[in-house]
């Protein structure tokens, strides 16, 4: 059947490699999933970022180094995230968003390198970080209001 659609058992192997990328950036995606880059956004820039590695290391067609091309992957998602930051009334919007999208892109990296493990410590420590922003936050005070009791002042 691989025969067929031109498929070489290397690449069938590298299925399993691309289908982590695109969860674990949908992981981190779902984190971010009220902001301006969400699941879709972080799930193709680590499947984007897994694929130039691999290719870039699996092929001796374009003669490419990996650490170039790596380098380039870096450029590119810096170039998006900096497409997410703006400013708000004196205010900078948006940098934790850009911060992901280079984590997330870094993270598609360490698996196109098949760095297994430190990939996945890697997404924990992300969602752990993205997370902790809801938990840290300054929260407002309750403020308490009395009921109307519809006593009127003298």
């Amino acid at each position: 059947m691989s025969e067929l659609l031109l498929i070489t058992q290397s690449e069938l192997m590298l299925i399993p490699t691309i289908l982590f990328s695109a969860l674990v950036g949908m992981a981190i995606g779902y984190a971010r999933r009220s902001k301006s880059a969400g699941i879709r956004t972080m799930a193709l820039i680590s499947l984007g970022s897994c694929l130039f590695t691999i290719i870039s290391i699996n092929t001796d067609l374009i003669g490419a180094d990996p650490a170039r091309v790596i380098a380039q992957i870096v450029t590119g998602v810096g170039f998006i995230g900096a497409g997410v930051i703006w400013r708000h009334e004196g205010k900078s919007v948006g940098i934790t968003t850009a911060a992901a999208i280079w984590v997330t892109a870094s993270v598609g990296i360490c698996i196109g390198l098949q760095m297994w493990f430190l990939a996945l410590i890697s997404a924990v420590l992300i969602l752990i970080i993205l997370y902790s922003g809801y938990f840290f936050k300054k929260r407002k005070p309750r403020t308490r209001t009395l009921p109307d009791m519809g006593i009127k002042g003298m």
